[in-house]
């Protein structure tokens, strides 16, 4: 089936297209994308991840379509996204 895969952090912004086999579950997915490899901070331990903003388990499975999300944790006191938008 085809699923996507989205990431973004301040430097980039990735989305994915893979097919993926059926019955596969949300951490399957993130990790047949080859997106760990790509971004190594990502930390899918402490990170939440979702299919189209709904918070899902990695445990979750997928269907024909999805879009999996990996969320970047928001640090209330880290001002340097706003400070980069104020920038542009």
């Amino acid at each position: 089936m085809n699923v996507g895969v989205a990431y973004a952090d301040l430097e980039e912004q990735v989305w994915l297209k893979l097919e993926v086999p059926d019955g596969s579950t949300v951490q399957q997915v993130i990790e047949h994308s080859g997106i760990l490899k790509r971004f190594p901070n990502i930390d899918l331990e402490t990170q939440k991840v979702g299919i189209f903003g709904v918070i899902k388990k990695l445990t979750d499975g997928v269907t024909e379509g999805d879009r999996v999300e990996i969320y970047v944790p928001i640090d209330a006191e880290d001002n340097s996204a706003k400070r980069k938008l104020d920038d542009d």
